[in-house]
């Protein structure tokens, strides 16, 4: 099994005349692939997996194995408030190449999503997938959180090796670190926290910013693992701004525009989401600008 660790982008799904467009894609794993990225996500929250059919999720996979080297990992967010679905989708995914799965906590159930349930659902997911299973949590879209004690009771699943925590709450990333066994992967899921989660100890991020500065995200986590903090965290400063427009300010249609500034295929979000207007478009050159990401 290939080892997850390192810098991901949860990569942006792009569409021409609303069709996802895979000879764009191929434009951009072009340039991916000469970085240090050690995998890709697919069907992220930052691919829009929320507005892909199920056939364009399994045709999304079989393209995106096609263009990535034999050595990067390829995982697939497959997670549905559904256990079987969840189940059904995981294991096409494998089928097609997928070499972990990303599984979204249930969310739809609010007030019933406590541990017992997480638990109950996690497990029955993971008993029956065929890859190893990677917890997702992001209140900021689900509206839940699962805490470090949970997260430690699932690490006890011989087939639940981690977690990307996309929440910015540095105690729960340390907690959830401090918890569970040294071989359960955690893995930060916004770069505002990246420099922080590495140095608490996580194993890599799964980063929005990742699709459009990948060897500013791969150089964060190289300085503090070689111990150089203030160099890390100058250039975490340096990425905050350029992170905050595509996250939380601009989201799918911001990263997308950014991308379409780089050099990279972003194109327009799909619908019901809007295209970044022209004022957004201008703020967010000069964010990239004074990042030192154009030039």
């Amino acid at each position: 099994m290939k080892l997850l660790h390192g810098i991901m982008p949860p990569i942006a799904t792009p569409f021409v005349n609303d069709e996802v467009a895979y000879d764009k894609l191929a434009q951009n794993f072009s340039r991916w692939n000469k970085t240090g990225l050690s995998g890709y996500v697919v069907m992220g929250s930052n691919g829009e997996s929320v507005f892909l059919t199920r056939e364009e999720k399994l045709n999304l996979i079989e393209a995106v194995k096609k263009n990535i080297a034999g050595d990067k990992l390829l995982i697939a967010g497959t997670g549905s408030d559904s256990i079987k679905e969840t189940i059904s989708l995981s294991n096409d995914a494998a089928d097609r190449g997928a070499d972990y799965v990303l599984i979204l906590t249930p969310s739809f159930y609010k007030s019933e999503m406590k541990p017992a349930a997480y638990i109950k659902y996690f497990s029955a997911v993971a008993d029956k997938t065929k890859v190893p299973v990677v917890i997702y949590n992001v209140p900021k879209f689900t509206g839940v959180d699962i805490e470090a004690e949970t997260v430690a009771k699932l690490a006890e699943h011989k087939n639940i090796v981690g977690i990307k925590n996309s929440s910015e709450n540095i105690r729960q990333t340390t907690e959830i670190i401090d918890q569970t066994p040294k071989d359960f992967i955690t893995i930060v899921g916004t770069a505002s926290v990246l420099y922080s989660g590495i140095s608490a100890g996580a194993d890599g991020g799964i980063l929005a910013l990742a699709n459009i500065a990948p060897n500013e995200c791969i150089q964060i986590q190289k300085f503090v693992d070689e111990g150089k903090h203030k160099e890390a965290l100058e250039l975490q400063k340096k990425m905050l701004p350029v992170n905050k427009a595509i996250t939380a300010k601009y989201g799918v249609a911001g990263l997308k525009a950014a991308m379409d500034t780089l050099g990279y295929f972003g194109g327009e979000p799909r619908s019901p989401l809007s295209v970044l207007n022209d004022s957004g478009k201008q703020e967010l050159k000069q964010i990239l600008i004074t990042a030192d990401l154009l030039r």
